[in-house]
């Protein structure tokens, strides 16, 4: 039988919700856990989970339209169910549809209708781990910001939470006294495990966490739903709408979506709203040639911190040292491994002259306020290159193999834990002194650990260089799904042959990983034969 979804309440200021984006359709299959929806609320952008299998039959708000709480969002149910009854009396909240597991949901999310566990005492929430990305099946605690005893008002960040993809502060949607905290600094829990209890203060708690643990019904408090129904875009907002320090961008989500649609970078856009932050009209108003200079500021340095001591070892005494496995380097260990055994890859190279880039570099670094590196200029060359030979471009499915006609190009970055990939989104439509003021931007923060899950998406070529290392050659294993990944060498001052005679230059070696499942041989060699020309006469990247 059809279930009616409503308009959820995502936090307990919410009197009204924003569809995003909508990650199904009609007539989609959808299961239990499945993301419906992507909402933007009062505070955050959340992802809609359904808890209902079934056919989506009805969607009632579409994307971009605002609703308040319990409206018609959806109904699922049959595929081929009659639901004409169900839209004639749309308004009808979900409580009036049978017993579901969502309207118990929407009862929870109601403070009309929620009612606190029999198991616990009054006032008290149980708070669990959140799941903070797509991918994310545990989470280890990097930092608690919060300890026993302090007192805890909404919006407060209680833990700095370490995912598969980066460390994110966890905020509060409740208030009261720190009364329990389940996960200690540095160690690990999959989701939904206890990670803390809020109550009146004084409140005995005593049993809470070893019910929680086998399996009592603590877990229908509102703070434990409500953080279950918050995941990865409600962790991000936290970040989002922090004051805008070391170069972060603040945006709404649906600001970053009509962005996104109209090709249009937020660095390059001023925010209206609190703190800097960018809203919908910011972006409806932006003007490109006026914020040309803003895009071409070059980023804040960051202070290098002081290398540390290296232990005594005496001579002639063996000394080791285990180092913990960090949450990121198990997934690139994991997913770095998959590529490798499922994709076959194979590697060309070619020499790149470099002595035209380096004098076109000179002339451009010459303007003001403008700064340009050899690996933006790849990052330019390599994305126009993208757009003459699109099946670089592409992902690999056992079904089909999915061409992608807009260019987003993943840098891979190193940090202390290993190896992050920031994606610049519509890169062939940046000019190169946008690209190094987001290059330079996206790696200060990813080592800061600031960077957003969803800044590290939806890449479809990426690109490493560790040619600042002197490393003249070297292959690279596939981002997937991306089908391709470059490696960038250093430059290196040698003999070469121009007009029959031998002179100095300078040259640089350029290695494509490909996956023979998407690309051919000849289709990777007559991309980078296009890269070269680019890369070689830069002033080509004008035409």
């Amino acid at each position: 039988m059809a279930t009616i979804i409503t308009m959820p309440r995502l936090s307990d200021t919410m009197t009204e919700g924003t569809v995003a984006t909508w990650l199904k359709k009609v007539g989609d299959k959808v299961s239990e856990g499945d993301i419906l929806a992507e909402i933007e609320t009062d505070k955050a952008t959340m992802e809609f989970e359904s808890f209902n299998e079934g056919t989506l039959l009805h969607i009632g708000i579409p994307e971009g339209e605002t609703a308040p709480i319990d409206s018609l969002l959806a109904i699922i149910g049959n595929e081929g169910e009659d639901i004409s009854a169900l839209l004639a009396g749309g308004a009808a909240p979900a409580a009036e549809a049978p017993a579901t597991t969502e309207t118990k949901k929407e009862e929870i999310a109601t403070p009309a209708a929620a009612k606190p566990a029999a198991s616990l005492p009054a006032g008290v929430i149980v708070v669990t781990m959140p799941r903070l990305s797509d991918t994310m099946t545990e989470g280890t605690v990097a930092t608690w910001l919060k300890k026993v005893g302090d007192n805890v008002a909404e919006g407060d960040i209680l833990a700095e939470i370490e995912t598969d993809k980066a460390t994110m502060e966890f905020e509060s949607f409740n208030e009261g006294t720190l009364l329990y905290i389940g996960i200690q600094e540095g160690n690990t829990a999959p989701v939904d495990s206890l990670l803390a209890i809020i109550g009146p203060a004084g409140t005995d708690i005593s049993g809470i966490a070893d019910n929680y643990v086998s399996g009592g019904s603590t877990q229908a408090t509102p703070a434990a739903e409500e953080t279950k129904a918050a995941p990865a875009q409600a962790a991000a907002a936290v970040v989002q709408e922090a004051p805008a320090d070391g170069g972060r961008i603040i945006a709404s989500p649906l600001a970053k979506k009509i962005a996104s649609d109209k090709g249009i970078q937020l660095t390059q856009v001023k925010g209206s709203g609190e703190n800097g932050r960018i809203v919908k009209s910011d972006i409806e108003n932006f003007s490109p040639a006026a914020a040309a200079p803003q895009a071409a500021a070059p980023a804040k340095a960051e202070t290098a911190a002081a290398p540390a001591a290296k232990t005594y070892v005496p001579a002639g005494q063996i000394a080791t040292e285990e180092i913990k496995n960090s949450q990121m380097r198990k997934i690139i260990a994991k997913r770095l491994a998959e590529s490798l055994f499922t994709a076959p890859h194979y590697n060309l190279v070619i020499e790149v002259t470099m002595d035209e880039a380096m004098k076109s570099r000179g002339i451009i670094n010459s303007v003001p306020d403008t700064k340009v590196s050899f690996n933006d200029m790849v990052i330019k060359a390599s994305a126009l290159a993208l757009k003459k030979h699109p099946k670089i471009n592409s992902q690999w499915s056992a079904d089909a193999i999915t061409i992608n006609y807009h260019v987003n190009i993943g840098v891979a970055v190193a940090v202390e834990d290993g190896l992050v990939v920031p994606v610049l989104p519509f890169t062939d439509g940046m000019s190169l002194s946008q690209i190094g003021a987001s290059v330079r931007d996206l790696a200060g923060r990813a080592k800061s650990k600031k960077l957003l899950p969803s800044e590290m998406e939806g890449s479809t070529f990426t690109i490493s260089n560790l040619g600042m290392f002197g490393i003249t050659e070297f292959n690279s294993i596939i981002n997937q799904p991306n089908s391709a990944i470059l490696s960038v060498g250093a430059i290196v001052e040698k003999p070469v042959v121009k007009n029959g005679q031998i002179v100095v230059g300078n040259t640089m070696m350029l290695s494509l990983a490909c996956d023979h499942r998407t690309i051919d041989g000849a289709t990777g060699a007559q991309f980078l034969q296009t890269l070269k020309q680019y890369i070689e006469n830069p002033v080509t990247m004008l035409a």
